[in-house]
């Protein structure tokens, strides 16, 4: 009798670590797909901007029409890849498109705004200037979401390698999150040169 009830004990713990087991890599899998959700809200929101950016820059930057052209169509690659990476962003060759047409976007807006600083008049602008501010909000928003969604997934990632949720994730198949990293290459990361 009292070999059933320990066994019975025995059975329950183990029952009861593996629901909770369970319980926290799921709760941590939904915060990983929250914070995703934040960034996508918030490269929705410069995805809407880039376009009045580059319409108001059009009528000064009559010259430059490949570079408007190309903050257009990394603009447009960039939603394609956000689309992909939002439906699943577990699945680690979408995250990585993501990031680098993300990468590819910012380098090509920062370029035409290399170029708009040639042209007086667009950076007076009044419709300019605030288009430029709220990019500028944008993408500080966007770097605290990639930070929180980063936190999340190496929160998530920790909890589904260590003991004992290695082996719930294992039996439940709980698929390891994609962290949001830089796709700059080592040049562009060296530090800029200024002279006066």
């Amino acid at each position: 009798m009292t070999g059933l009830i320990v066994l019975t004990a025995v059975v329950l713990v183990v029952l009861f670590w593996g629901v909770g087991a369970y319980n926290r890599l799921v709760s941590l899998q939904n915060q990983v797909k929250n914070a995703f959700s934040q960034i996508d809200v918030q490269l929705k929101r410069r995805y809407d901007l880039i376009p009045n950016l580059v319409e108001t820059a059009k009528g000064y930057m009559k010259h430059e029409r490949e570079t408007l052209e190309a903050v257009i169509a990394a603009r447009n690659q960039a939603v394609n890849a956000n689309a992909k990476a939002a439906a699943d962003p577990g699945d680690t060759a979408a995250m990585r498109q993501m990031a680098s047409a993300e990468g590819m976007l910012s380098a090509t807006l920062g370029k035409m705004f290399a170029l708009s600083e040639s042209y007086p008049e667009l950076k007076a602008n009044e419709n300019m200037m605030q288009l430029t501010e709220e990019l500028t909000s944008t993408e500080n928003r966007i770097a605290f979401a990639r930070q929180a969604y980063n936190d999340g997934v190496m929160q998530y990632n920790t909890s589904r390698e260590q003991f004992p949720g290695s082996i719930i994730a294992g039996v439940f198949a709980f698929k390891p999150a994609e962290l949001l990293q830089s796709t700059e290459s080592p040049e562009e990361r060296k530090p800029v040169k200024v002279s006066f």
